[in-house]
């Protein structure tokens, strides 16, 4: 929808409450409805529905004549009501895509609009289902459903991590924008941008007093660091420099890291892994069948050494 920043997928726009995300998102939809390039980023034009769960019409109408003065646009609608996901939500936006079958982007300001609040409601496996479901529709319907969401006030070694709930979020979503100031009153302000099939960036923007458009000031991309995996360092240790080959089935694989993780998960996680494991920790991952079972072969992958077996073939 926007080269470079936004994709087909879900997408998670954070920021601190009166930060100016709503704003953010109403100028990425006048782009995307308009066609025109947003900071030099290529734009493909389509229907947008953008969805202002916490506003009324007037309050819109104001903030766009605020960044746009009477410049309207067909292509852009607005709502201030929906159902929740899996309530309601579902079908009024898959109505809206048949209505409008250009569309190309969804906005929801905010996701705590859509969801059923309960006692799981922060669980990992509700967040990663609230954001399953929108990938899903998402990927049904090759668009772009980009959800608003805060952050919390705890700080975190990776400003990703301040995100309100759980892990689950950024673990289902296809990218993530993380808007920041370091003072709530300026006018300069970040946003980090993430994602599964784009590079990482940093941009640098500065907001107009009078229109509360977001310019850009520049921008510099900037490789995403994981935080440590104490699954795949937990396989590194089974090899090193003295002893560079482990051998053995899953379940002794599994029972020798001590995790806590069954052996058929772990097989799993590290085949998603595997390139990770390589890069980061140099232990290459083979996991072949053999007449005895699958056999899980770690190498340590940085001198030659001599080998060590766990199990008998």
């Amino acid at each position: 929808m926007v080269e470079g920043l936004l994709y087909a997928g879900a997408y998670i726009l954070a920021g601190a409450p009166k930060i100016g995300k709503s704003f953010l998102v109403a100028q990425i939809a006048y782009h995307v409805s308009t066609g025109q390039n947003l900071w030099g980023y290529k734009v493909h034009q389509g229907t947008v529905l953008y969805l202002a769960l916490e506003d009324d019409f007037q309050r819109i109408q104001s903030r766009m004549f605020m960044m746009y003065g009477v410049n309207d646009t067909p292509n852009l609608h607005f709502a201030t009501a929906a159902g929740k996901i899996g309530n309601g939500l579902d079908e009024q936006l898959k109505n809206f895509v048949q209505e409008h079958p250009d569309t190309n982007l969804i906005i929801i300001d905010t996701m705590q609009k859509i969801r059923e609040v309960g006692g799981e409601a922060y669980s990992y496996a509700s967040d990663y289902e609230i954001i399953g479901r929108i990938k899903q529709f998402a990927d049904q319907h090759g668009i772009c459903v980009l959800t608003v969401h805060h952050t919390r006030k705890q700080q975190a070694d990776d400003s990703f991590e301040t995100i309100s709930g759980t892990t689950g979020l950024l673990g289902c979503a296809d990218g993530s924008l993380l808007i920041q100031k370091k003072k709530r009153t300026e006018l300069d302000a970040t946003i980090k941008v993430v994602g599964r099939d784009q590079p990482d960036q940093i941009l640098y923007l500065k907001k107009d007093p009078q229109t509360q458009i977001w310019n850009l000031e520049h921008m510099e991309n900037e490789l995403y660091k994981e935080p440590p995996d104490p699954v795949l360092n937990a396989v590194a240790k089974l090899v090193s420099l003295e002893c560079r080959e482990w051998i053995g089935s899953p379940s002794e694989l599994a029972e020798a890291i001590q995790t806590g993780m069954a052996s058929n998960a772990l097989t799993k996680y590290l085949n998603v892994k595997a390139g990770r494991l390589l890069e980061e920790y140099h232990v290459g991952y083979e996991n072949k069948a053999k007449h005895s079972g699958r056999q899980v072969k770690l190498t340590y992958m940085l001198i030659e050494s001599t080998a060590c077996e766990v199990a008998e073939e």
